[in-house]
Parts: structure tokens; C-alpha cells; sequence
């Protein structure tokens, strides 16, 4: 109960060939193995009770660390590495309490170990003496023999393997190639060996050792007891890699100096058994080339296969989409390729073939097995098979036929049966395998079409590529966007409705001023620009609202605006309120709410880099002649200047031909001309509404949710991170999904939030929100989520997988792998170290 309770530490234990990388040129060793070390770390005071248990002789709490703890390797290793932080890869390998100090002379190890020694006499650490060993030629070291010369099995641990009885059981079978298979670097064709007795692990298949599982165990036995010593790398060498592909997987060797490093290798996934011997070769350099990046990555090596068409992969001009993402990736690498005749390039090519332990055969044969297993249950199967065997021949089933394994076809696509979820695995690694990408519905179909076939396969791919909360979060939608235009009314009479805005980010003028404040009167379309300052408040805005609006046209009816916080502010609120005013805010991330002012913005800067492009600090000196000129402009669509909306004529300016002068009106003409006058301006002002809806809406469609509808938030992704500009190109469109609470009106709603996005504002346009297929396999989770800047969400980093250093031309740069927030670790990215640690101490805080 307590390991199911306790909070789990996901901190990395090392990788053991990394930490064989190391160990290049040493030929002096020690090893160190602490007293059962899990007891020298003390427990704090406070969590001693919960470790405490029952027996009949007592109660009884563990005061140190036990053996048990799900959190007690990482906590241990955790502490090896800080306090022999230092030292680590240079001359200490620390694996739990497993210390080497290894040294390329006998003086370099004198002072090595006493370093090691008085690190661990100063942390109260102490080792058992008679498992420790000094000034070794060659040391035993996590099941490895560890010399000069190079690596390789520890015959101790072999002697458990060679004495190993015969397996009685499937249990036993999976313990001894549990064993075996971590060994398996050093035995070449390791899974064709050992394919006869991995069989006997097939689900559903009844165990039965046979000869050909006897000659396979000894096999294993003798290949294993003869491993070859692997070379440790040079990082300053000259790699060469030679690699190879065949029709059942994809092989690899790392060599130095002739000398083999490493090797790789794996089966063909499904999709790539139709792959053309050409891509196949390109498929195994481009998975060699990701297993063994960290040699590889910035440093020149030659790469060899025999396929001879790959020497000018780089110059062939027609490639299609799936070759020319490799040929992305390949450019990352420094290398030259070379060609290899097919019968010099044994150990590749043997590695390509070799069936890989838990597959236990190649998946085209395993799947065939699946399928024809499967189809003696199938319904549609049997139907169609009873029909071929039929006479006369039904013309219904022309194109049909049974091939010699049994396989129903058609115009050969294999048939798969509903049964054993073989459709879904179809689709899973046609849809969600790294070499597929996450395709689209016509694309995805097409692929499955050309060699699979079943009754509502289109209505499959559609449901599950629509189902897939990755293709939800991350594809844009392509496609007009949603909500028609939805016009504000016009207003009965001037002033009663204005837009306000600020236009912000001006160079600052002689008066200290680097805002403008626009007010727009939504009927008579009169502007008001009004300089100020980035740091005015809500009483500063109010002053100079009163001055320069209230005193010349009176008190509005309704103030439509953004959510700027000086207008959201409880002081600026709390005014209006008193005054009568009501106050309509744009919906979130949204500013085409107020679109007549944010036109009138771009006028209004664009009238200003007329003005005082060379000497922009002047900007506040024609603010006024920029005013006068935009209000007496002639407005397209009230058909007439906003002056002579406003005062019924125009202004006389200096170039004016004729007098500009007052009519004499009076008594009832007056208000009668007035009326006319606002009528004229309406109908004028509905007749451009109308024409602008309809033009707008041509490139919009119509979308509406129901109340209770889950949809996604598109906002505009961010890294809180030094690079954060390349790691946005990565980051999804889309978060959530949140519920419809509140129908605002067609194209907003409001939306009901996470604690962790409180800061956001709950009302969205139609325009920002994305439908949310459910499915019982979605995992939704915000509680880390922030929000920074306006529609900006911030994604932290939550832990360092690794670091390396990369060797530059004129100096060295250390970087560290990082794991992001709602990212997994594939996504991970590197970073640069200095960088992060002053950007994110906390995540360093242990070191």
C-alpha cells in the first residue's frame, strides 16, 4: 500500500553501455561496493511512520532507507550522483552502489582514488571490503569483464546460463532468455538463434520442447561462452557504419578502427513490408543513424551499404514525401557514403535477417497466422469461401480468390477478419507509427487500400483518425473559419455607442507620451486620438476621458472595447457604472469584436508615418492635424466626412474652393433636418453592414455547439523556454477540451475553465474553438498549465533526461536533454545547460 501510495521519483538510472562509453583508454580499475548502501541514507523524521510494519513479535519502523521502497533506487541514485557529480565520466562510474575509478596509469589512479575515498569518508559512506577490489588490469563490473583490451561477458554470469536446465514451462523459458538476452550484444543473429525457443512464448500455443529447441539452447549456450570482446569507443576516432535491410528487418554495425563497437537491430513493422527494396536500405541508415546519434551527431564518418542507388540519394530530383522527410533528417549528419558489395557486407545482412526475441517470428508471418487463425471464424470469410467453391460461380464475388496459405484476397489485398482486434491493430500502425506520421483520412485509406480490404473500412479510418486526441490537439483546421458575421446594431442617436483603443508601442514623444487613446463614436464614425502614457491607470484614463470626450459630447450609453486591464479594472467599472454606462468587452483573443476601431488604428498610423517618418519622437506635434484631417476625410460608408455627420457640414480647411458656411435654419427645420439627417446616416450605415456581411461571410462557415459540447481552445502555444521560438513550431494548436457553459450569442460562448487557466478570460468567438471527439482513452490533465501573455500558454520544463557536450570548431557547448510539461519523452529537446539553469534554477535545485 505505501509503494501504491507514494508519489513516484522518475529520476533516470543510467544506461550501462553509456556508461561503458566512458571508459576509452583506461588500464587501471578499482571498484568500491558501499555496505549495503540503502541502509547508510537515513529516512527523515517526519516519514519514518509510514514505513512502519507488524509482526507478532512487535511493531517495528525503518529509521534508513529499505530495500522495498518504490522510490528507493532513484533517492540512492540520486545522492551517488550529487556528491560524485564532479567527477562522473571522468574517471567514477557510479550504478547504485557499484563505484569503478578507472585511471590510464597507475600515478593518474593514486590520486583518482584518493578523491573517490575522501568523497566517501566525508558523506559517511562506507564500503564492504572484501567486495571491493584495487589497482585491477581488469575488473568485473555489472556482468561485464572490463579491461584495455576492451569488453566483454563475465563467465561467472555464464556459468548460470551454461548450467541452466532444460525449460519445463514458459516461465522458465522467459527467465532464461531473460538472462541470455542481456547478453545479447555479444552474440551475432542473436534472435535467429533463438527463435525456436522464443516461439514457446506465443500466446495460446501449447509448450512442447523439441529437438530443434534443444539445438537452439546449446547453441546459445556455446555462442555465449565463445562472445567476442567489444571495442570501446573513441569519441576523437573515425566511425564507419555499415548497414543493411532485407525482407525481414533492418541491420546495423558501429565499427572503429575495424573493430566492432556495437550492433543493432530490428524487425520490419507492418507497414514497411510493402516498402521497395530501395526505402528499405534508406529505412535501415536512417534507423542506425538514431540509435547511435550521440557517436555520431556533429562528427565526419563513412557510411556503407550495398545498395548502390543510394550513393546519389541526395542528387535524385523525384522524391516522394516519405523519403524526402529522411533526407531532412540524414542532413543533420557529416558523412560519405560508400558503396559495399552484398557479399562482403555479412554482418549487416545477417543482422537484417535475424528475427527479433519478441516477435518471435517476422511480423508478415505472424500476422499472416493472425489472419488466417482469425478468418476460420469469420463470418464474411466463410461466406465468400463457400461462394468461391460454389457452381455456377456467383458474379457477385469476381476478384476474389484463396491463395496457397488459405488467405482470402481480393485483386490481391488480403482480407482482414473482425476478429482478435487485428482492424485496430491495422490501424494503429498506419495511423500512430513514427514512419506513418498521424495521415489524414484520405491519406490513410489510400495506404490501407492498396494491400488491406474489409466491409466499412472507410468508416473505421474515419472514426479512428477523428477519435485521435493527438490529430484533435495539433492539425489546423483547413478550412474557412467558423462563424458568420455577426454586426453590432447601429445606434439611435450620436454618441450613444463608441469604441475605444489603445494604440500602443509609438517611440516616446518630447511629452513623455507613447500611447495613443482612440475613441470612435459607432454612428457618426467621429475619432477622437488622445496621447498618454504606457503606465496611466484606470483614474489617469478616467481624467483624461472626462476632459477630452465627456465634456464635448455627454455621457455614451455603452462602451465597447478590448480587455485591456485599465478598462477591466474594478475602478474603471465601478465610474461607468455610476455614470449610467454599460461596458461590452471583446471576447478572448478575439479583437475583430471591435473591428471599426481597429481599422481606424491602422488609418491612424499609417496617417502618422506620413507625417513624421524621419523624426518619429514628433509624433505627438500632428496628432491633432491627423485628427482634423481623418474626421473631415470623406467616409465610404456613411457616404459623407464624419464631421458633416456630426455637424451637418464640412470644415473649412485651407485649400477649400468654395466658403464652407451655415445654413440659416431655424425652429422645427432644425430638428426635422437632424432626424433626416440620422436616418440618412443609418440606412447609409445598414446598406455597408449588409455588404460587408455578405462579402465576409462568402469566406466563412456556419458553425453552432449545444450547451454542454466539449470543444478545444486554439491559442497560440509557447516553450517557456530560451529557444521558445523554434519550440512553438512544435507546440499543439489546440488545449483543452472544455465544456459549453453559456451561449453568449451565434458566434460566442463561454466556456467553463481549469483552476489552472483561471487568468483567461471564459468567453471565446465561435472562430477560436474546435468540436472534441471523445474517447475512452484520452487522458486529460491541466493542473500544471499557465497562462503569460494574452492567449499565450506557457509550457514549463519538468525534469532533465541527460546532458552531453558538443564539440564546435572554436570551443565546446554543454547541452541537456529536457522533458517538457504535457510533452512525452520523445518530444524532449536539447537545450542549451548555462541557459537553462539561469532560466530555471528549481530544476537544478539538486544538483
Amino acid at each position: 500500500m505505501l509503494n501504491k501510495a507514494t508519489i513516484k521519483n522518475r529520476y533516470p538510472l543510467p544506461r550501462i553501455d553509456d556508461l561503458f562509453d566512458q571508459m576509452r583508454g583506461a588500464a587501471v580499475y578499482s571498484k568500491i561496493d558501499l555496505r549495503s548502501g540503502y541502509h547508510q541514507l537515513r529516512i527523515k523524521e517526519e516519514d519514518i511512520h509510514k514505513t512502519a510494519f507488524r509482526t507478532r513479535y512487535g511493531h517495528y519502523e525503518f529509521t534508513v532507507l529499505a530495500f522495498g521502497l518504490t522510490n528507493a533506487p532513484a533517492a540512492f541514485m540520486n545522492l551517488m550522483n550529487n556528491i560524485f557529480q564532479e567527477y562522473l565520466d571522468k574517471f567514477v562510474l557510479v550504478f547504485l552502489d557499484d563505484i569503478l575509478i578507472y585511471s590510464k596509469s597507475v600515478e593518474e589512479h593514486n590520486e583518482h582514488l584518493k578523491i573517490v575515498l575522501g568523497i566517501l569518508r566525508k558523506r559517511k559512506l562506507y564500503g564492504k571490503l572484501s567486495k571491493c577490489s584495487f589497482y585491477d588490469s581488469e575488473v568485473r563490473y555489472l556482468g561485464h569483464v572490463i579491461s584495455k583490451e576492451g569488453i566483454a561477458v563475465d563467465p561467472s554470469k555464464i556459468v548460470a546460463i551454461t548450467e541452466w536446465p532444460a525449460p519445463k514451462n514458459v516461465h522458465e523459458v522467459r527467465s532464461f532468455m531473460g538472462l541470455a538476452g542481456y547478453y545479447r550484444k555479444f552474440v551475432k543473429d542473436f534472435s535467429k538463434v533463438a527463435a525456436p525457443i522464443t516461439s514457446l512464448q506465443k500466446k495460446d500455443k501449447k509448450f512442447m520442447w523439441n529437438d530443434k529447441c534443444e539445438a537452439a539452447f546449446k547453441s546459445l549456450k556455446d555462442q555465449l561462452t565463445s562472445a567476442p570482446i567489444l571495442a570501446v569507443p573513441d569519441p576523437n576516432g573515425n566511425f564507419t557504419v555499415v548497414t543493411d535491410a532485407s525482407g525481414e528487418g533492418l541491420g546495423g554495425v558501429l565499427l572503429q578502427n575495424n573493430q566492432v563497437i556495437a550492433y543493432e537491430s530490428r524487425k520490419l513493422k507492418i507497414h514497411e513490408l510493402n516498402y521497395a527494396p530501395h526505402d528499405l536500405e534508406l529505412a535501415a541508415i536512417v534507423h542506425a543513424l538514431q540509435v547511435w546519434r550521440h557517436y555520431l551527431l556533429g562528427k565526419p564518418f563513412e557510411l556503407k551499404t550495398d545498395h548502390l542507388g543510394l550513393k546519389y540519394i541526395f542528387t535524385q530530383p523525384n522524391l516522394n514525401a516519405r523519403q524526402r522527410r529522411w533526407l531532412e533528417f540524414l542532413s543533420q549528419y557529416d558523412f560519405d557514403i560508400s558503396y559495399i558489395k552484398g557479399k562482403e557486407n555479412r554482418v549487416a545482412d545477417a543482422l537484417s535477417r535475424r528475427r527479433h526475441i519478441s516477435a518471435l517470428i517476422t511480423l508478415r508471418t505472424q500476422f499472416k497466422d493472425e489472419v488466417k487463425s482469425a478468418s476460420e471464424s469469420d463470418a464474411y470469410f466463410q461466406q465468400v469461401k463457400a461462394a468461391l467453391a460454389a457452381e455456377p460461380k456467383d458474379k457477385r464475388y469476381e476478384g476474389f480468390h484463396l491463395d496457397n496459405e488459405g488467405v482470402l484476397r481480393y485483386e490481391n489485398r488480403v482480407y482482414v477478419p473482425v476478429l482478435n482486434d487485428l482492424r485496430k491493430k491495422l490501424l494503429v500502425e498506419f495511423h500512430n507509427s513514427p514512419f506513418s506520421g498521424h495521415p489524414g483520412i484520405t491519406k490513410m485509406l489510400a495506404d490501407l487500400k492498396q494491400q488491406y480490404f474489409w466491409k466499412g473500412m472507410k468508416k473505421d479510418v474515419i472514426n479512428f483518425v477523428t477519435h485521435c486526441l493527438e490529430c484533435q490537439r495539433v492539425k489546423a483546421e483547413h478550412m474557412h473559419p467558423a462563424g458568420l458575421l455577426y454586426p453590432h446594431s447601429i445606434p439611435q442617436y450620436k454618441w450613444q455607442v463608441i469604441t475605444m483603443d489603445f494604440v500602443q508601442g509609438l517611440p516616446m514623444s518630447r511629452n513623455k507620451h507613447d500611447v495613443i487613446l482612440v475613441v470612435v463614436d459607432k454612428l457618426t464614425k467621429v475619432a477622437h486620438f488622445i496621447a498618454g502614457n504606457l503606465k496611466d491607470d484606470s483614474p489617469v484614463l478616467a481624467k483624461r476621458f472626462v476632459h477630452e470626450i465627456f465634456r464635448l459630447h455627454g455621457v455614451p450609453e455603452l462602451i465597447i472595447s478590448d480587455r485591456d486591464p485599465r478598462m477591466t479594472s474594478r475602478f474603471w467599472q465601478t465610474l461607468n457604472a455610476a455614470l449610467g454606462t454599460k461596458l461590452n468587452f471583446s471576447s478572448a483573443y478575439h479583437p475583430e469584436t471591435d473591428g471599426q476601431t481597429e481599422r481606424v488604428n491602422q488609418v491612424l498610423e499609417d496617417m502618422l508615418r506620413m507625417y513624421c517618418m524621419d523624426q518619429q519622437y514628433k509624433w505627438e506635434e500632428y496628432l491633432p492635424l491627423v485628427e482634423f484631417a481623418y474626421n473631415n476625410t470623406y467616409h465610404s460608408s456613411l457616404k459623407m466626412a464624419p464631421f458633416e455627420a456630426l455637424y451637418g457640414r464640412k470644415c473649412r480647411t485651407p485649400v477649400s474652393w468654395d466658403s464652407v458656411e451655415d445654413r440659416v435654419v431655424i425652429g422645427p427645420e432644425i430638428l426635422t433636418e437632424m432626424e433626416q439627417q440620422v436616418k440618412l446616416i443609418r440606412e447609409r450605415l445598414k446598406e455597408a453592414a449588409d455588404r460587408q456581411k455578405s462579402y465576409a461571410d462568402l469566406k466563412r462557415v456556419d458553425r453552432k455547439f449545444e450547451l454542454g459540447d466539449k470543444v478545444f481552445l486554439r491559442v497560440k502555444p509557447r516553450k517557456s523556454s530560451i529557444t521558445f521560438g523554434k519550440a512553438a513550431k512544435l507546440s499543439p494548436r489546440y488545449v483543452g477540451p472544455f465544456e459549453i457553459v453559456e451561449i453568449i450569442n451565434p458566434v460566442a460562448y463561454r466556456l467553463a475553465l481549469p483552476p489552472a487557466l483561471s487568468r483567461m478570460h471564459d468567453v471565446f468567438h465561435i472562430s477560436l474553438l474546435k468540436k472534441y471527439v471523445s474517447d475512452l482513452s484520452h487522458v486529460l490533465n491541466w493542473n500544471s498549465l499557465q497562462v503569460q501573455d494574452p492567449g499565450i500558454i506557457v509550457v514549463k520544463p519538468t525534469r532533465v533526461l541527460e546532458t552531453r557536450q558538443l564539440h564546435l570548431r572554436n570551443r565546446d557547448i554543454q547541452q541537456c536533454k529536457v522533458q517538457w510539461d504535457q510533452f512525452s519523452e520523445e518530444s524532449a529537446t536539447w537545450e542549451n545547460l548555462e541557459e537553462m539553469k539561469i532560466a530555471f534554477p528549481s530544476l537544478f535545485a539538486t544538483e
